[in-house]
């Protein structure tokens, strides 16, 4: 198995699935817990 390319090449992308995954899971939950900004509001010109 460990002679096998095709086997190295398969774990090496894995690998860097899970790190993107991890990354995005980070991203995520930073982004919910920090929640929305309320937009600016808009002053009436009338």
């Amino acid at each position: 198995m460990w002679r096998d390319e095709g086997a190295w090449i398969a774990m090496g992308v894995s690998a860097l699935f899970l790190i993107a995954a991890a990354l995005m899971h980070r991203l995520f939950v930073r982004v919910l817990k920090d929640g929305a900004t309320e937009p600016a509001k808009k002053e009436n010109h009338e």
